[in-house]
């Protein structure tokens, strides 16, 4: 398996299974409707786990633009193959965003709420301040960059020296219990999309899709988990490049 393919697949497994836990807490007349808040962010916590065990080996599982990103800020992952990264990245969010949509099309006809819809693909703020929001989204990726730094080396984290730098050098369940504090402590405000692929992928197939009753698909707010976890991944680049 090339690098690029394992980019897709894991992203593709973690916006399934992801976006998959949110289609089944919100959508109407499924088995975990109403389940709540504990149950999607545990949800996207397996999520995060099962995309780096089958992407870690061969591309080190970035399966975020922001990591591709910060890893390249601070040298320890090389520029000319970001592009190419987050491409793969993009590719593997919108399939997985579209075999959601697949799997509940019955229950997306079921439901009338057309923000609830959207929810299952991509973020929304829960108070809509821009400047906050961007706060949130930076706050967020800068602590999921900046644990993956101090983790990502194989003597204190559970990687191996063959492991390509990146989520999967952190090891599988440490990135998981990593995502998952982040989810209940920093999610509340804006969803926690923490990574451009995971809310711009979806998105677009948003648009895309004959959902019935589809609002649009707020692509006001879009820049929003584009821009601030880019500015959070360069921030905590800069913050180790000067306490390291």
């Amino acid at each position: 398996m090339t690098a690029y393919l394992a980019e897709i697949i894991g992203t593709f497994f973690l916006i399934l299974m992801g976006n998959g836990v949110v289609a089944n807490v919100v959508l109407k007349d499924t088995k975990g409707n109403n389940s709540g808040w504990i149950v999607i962010t545990t949800g996207w916590a397996l999520a995060v786990f099962i995309g780096v065990v089958v992407a870690g080996p061969y591309s080190g599982a970035h399966l975020n633009p922001a990591v591709s990103i910060g890893l390249a800020m601070a040298g320890k992952f090389s520029w000319e193959l970001v592009p190419t990264y987050i491409t793969s990245q993009m590719i593997g969010a919108m399939l997985g965003s579209f075999v959601v949509w697949a799997m509940y099309r019955n229950h997306y006809r079921q439901t009338d709420d057309a923000d609830a819809k959207r929810a299952t693909f991509c973020t929304a703020p829960a108070i809509r301040d821009w400047s906050s929001n961007l706060l949130s989204e930076i706050i967020g990726t800068f602590c999921l960059i900046f644990v993956i730094f101090y983790f990502s080396d194989p003597l204190l984290g559970e990687g191996n020296a063959k492991t390509p730098i990146g989520m999967g050098s952190l090891g599988a369940v440490p990135v998981s219990l990593l995502v998952f504090v982040i989810g209940l402590a920093l999610g509340g405000t804006t969803g926690y999309a923490i990574n451009p692929a995971r809310d711009l992928g979806p998105r677009l197939i948003h648009t895309l899709l004959p959902i019935r009753k589809k609002d649009g698909s707020d692509w006001s707010y879009s820049w929003i988990p584009v821009i601030g976890p880019i500015i959070g991944s360069i921030l905590a680049a800069l913050a180790h490049l000067i306490l390291s």
